[in-house]
């Protein structure tokens, strides 16, 4: 469960109002007052330390902690409120002497080390909340006399900062427990949400899966362990074992706007209603997922995107040369593909500093008229006029991190390398004659056989000049080298063909050079990619791709940094990052399952999600790296997702040796 910092005020209160002041807290009176949140019932606190009393919330009257003690424990109106607002809330969550301790208390049902069923309350706050040691203790013990005493009380820390405050004080003097161990085995996890009305396809392994492939359409609802990156596309997707929000499917599932959740109980519930091919209406909320079961199939019309159409920009083919990432500017993705351009543009803002990178900050969010204040802490200035606090945000992002060296190579290669040999040009104009057609039984074979082609295919002498003189003797890292895709038709807002084309990354020698570009020009025509271009319109003959070729940098840690909260879409203050030790490429390939963090670039502070396959989280030093980088995830935000700066990106980073932050990849973030 996650609380809210602050949610617009305003909202009207029902009549009847429940709400309790002073007394104990009894179960029955718990369940009366409670709300029900990620399927556990929970119940508003306030405690007033100046009257040594409390306030239990109706729920269903007070949403929101700030509009109830603003007006009815001070008697101010909701317009005085919204006024100072942002005042308010540091008296109530930031200062260090504040009257009110605001938090949430939940009831949970869990098992003991002998397996027996135990219920417990678990009391938190909101995660923007930076209450010191003794204060944690102060709302513990004051909550823990006044609640029945045979449940068990648990402080959960609400953010790292509230986690090292905890550190020095004794678990028997306040017992806790953290986010990722009390939902870390939860039965069902909402990852993307949507609604699906559809089949029900379950495979309990890839064999059953791979077997059934072929015939899935896009009314079928795709569940087993762990989806596949090259599932087509569906009405929705159910994963039975943990992934990420990040993972490639997921980013799939955000992309076509389906949704997709883990659902552990899945077999049980397979077994018990019969649904394994059943029609079901599959939906998924920010705080529950749900399975139902129809009595017939229902009467469905072919989804939005059989109509979606995407047009590219007309590929530039004429000459160009390869050129070093720093020489481009976004306006080159029409030569060498977005990918390259967007690091090229990287390059330029980090280089210039002229880029305005606090525009998302300068949106309104009601009742603020911006969030410059917010910003202007985060960068440890006070009160700095807008052009200082454009400066300072340019140098905070030069100083934090760096953008990758390398080459590309532009479109105007591969179109001089297919051009150059007949059989290419013959085996592509049968592809284009079967996609005319909509001849998808001879569609796979054609892809294949066209992929065979480009990696066998010789490279005319010209092109083999040009790619060996980019890199001639590769320095770092006993002369490996990393080979990606760079295509005009990925990373683009509303077709982000996360995991659809290859990267090759343990390139060593000239011999393998030339192979990896080939590999990765060969991607394009696999047949899922040229099946998911051809759902959305995108024309073969507009297709091209570009390649980007780097020495590899050892990373000690990597990840994936997306500037939203994926599960709540709402949220604009935090954003979600994975990491794993090592490469980025264990996160982006859902090899390992990598921590997962939540960090508030608003009023600053971070919480771990999940541990993934390590038993510990990071240092706190660590951490706090984590921090900055999330915050200029967050400011690079305003340039590349202009004009819409609220669209987020989608950035893969790396951390080396030296404690260097490294950006790889900068690309939108569907939603």
């Amino acid at each position: 469960m996650t609380t809210t910092a602050q949610l617009p005020t305003g909202t009207p209160e029902p009549a009847t109002d429940r709400t309790v002041v002073g007394g104990n807290l009894s179960l029955p009176l718990f369940r009366t007052l409670s709300g029900v949140l990620a399927g556990h019932p929970y119940l508003k606190v306030v405690v007033d330390r100046a009257e040594n009393t409390w306030h239990l919330l109706d729920t269903a009257a007070h949403p929101f902690h700030v509009n109830y003690i603003a007006t009815r424990v001070l008697g101010m109106e909701l317009a005085e409120l919204d006024a100072s607002l942002d005042e308010f809330n540091a008296s109530v969550y930031m200062d260090p002497e504040r009257r009110f301790l605001l938090g949430v208390l939940s009831l949970h049902t869990g098992h003991d080390a002998e397996g027996r069923e135990r219920t417990f309350l678990v009391l938190e706050t909101t995660e923007a909340d930076t209450m010191h040691g003794a204060l944690l203790e102060a709302f513990h013990g004051f909550v823990r006399e006044r609640v029945d005493g045979r449940l068990p009380l648990l402080l959960k820390p609400a953010n790292h900062g509230q986690e090292e405050e905890l550190a020095t004080i004794s678990e028997l003097r306040v017992p806790r427990i953290s986010g990722h161990e009390l939902f870390g085995t939860r039965t069902r996890t909402p990852l993307n949400p949507g609604d699906a009305t559809g089949r029900l396809r379950y495979f309990r392994t890839s064999q059953e899966y791979a077997a059934a492939e072929a015939g899935l359409g896009w009314a079928d609802i795709v569940a087993m362990p762990c989806l596949p990156d090259d599932v087509p596309r569906v009405a929705g997707f159910l994963n039975t074992a943990p992934i990420t929000p990040l993972s490639h499917t997921n980013v799939l599932a955000s992309g076509w706007g389906i949704p997709n959740a883990i659902v552990r109980d899945l077999e049980q519930l397979v077994e018990k209603d019969g649904l394994d091919g059943a029609w079901v209406r599959y939906r998924v909320r920010e705080d529950e997922v749900t399975l139902e079961r129809l009595d017939q199939e229902p009467g469905l019309e072919a989804p939005a995107w059989h109509q979606q159409r995407i047009r590219l920009e007309p590929p530039l083919l004429e000459d160009a040369p390869v050129l070093s990432l720093h020489r481009l500017r976004s306006a080159d993705r029409d030569r060498y593909g977005t990918k390259a351009a967007n690091l090229g543009e990287l390059h330029h803002v980090l280089d210039s500093r002229t880029a305005d990178l606090t525009a998302f900050y300068g949106r309104p969010r009601p009742p603020r008229d911006d969030l410059y204040g917010h910003l202007a802490v985060r960068l440890g200035l006070h009160a700095p006029s807008v052009d200082e606090l454009r400066s300072a945000a340019g140098a905070f992002v030069a100083g934090m991190v760096e953008a990758p060296d390398g080459v590309a190579l532009p479109f105007a290669l591969q179109h001089l390398f297919l051009t150059s040999s007949p059989a290419l040009q013959q085996g592509i104009g049968k592809l284009k004659m079967a996609l005319e057609l909509d001849a998808s039984d001879m569609l796979d074979s054609l892809c294949l056989q066209l992929q065979h082609l480009i990696r066998h295919t010789p490279m005319p002498d010209s092109v083999t000049r040009q790619i060996q003189q980019a890199f001639p003797t590769p320095s770092a890292a006993g002369g490996r080298l990393v080979v990606r895709s760079s295509s005009n038709a990925e990373d683009l807002p509303g077709f982000s063909a996360a995991g659809v084309y290859d990267s090759v990354t343990t390139v060593r020698g000239p011999g393998e050079l030339l192979d990896a570009v080939r590999q990765v020009w060969a991607s394009m025509l696999s047949p899922r990619s040229v099946r998911l271009r051809h759902q959305v319109g995108i024309s073969l003959d507009d297709t091209y791709m570009g390649v980007i070729i780097q020495e590899y940098v050892p990373a000690a840690l990597g990840g994936v940094l997306v500037t939203c909260n994926p599960t709540r879409r709402e949220d604009f203050r935090n954003v979600y990052l994975n990491c794993s030790p090592g490469s980025p490429e264990k996160v982006v390939e859902g090899s390992v399952l990598p921590q997962q963090y939540l960090y508030n670039t608003v009023e600053g502070g971070g919480r771990t999600v999940a541990l993934g396959s390590w038993g510990e989280g990071l240092s706190a030093a660590t951490r706090a790296r984590l921090a900055d980088l999330s915050l200029t995830g967050r400011l690079l935000q305003s340039h590349f997702s202009a004009p819409d700066v609220d669209k987020p990106l989608d950035i893969e980073w790396l951390m080396t040796d030296q404690d260097e932050l490294r950006l790889v990849q900068i690309r939108p973030y569907a939603l």
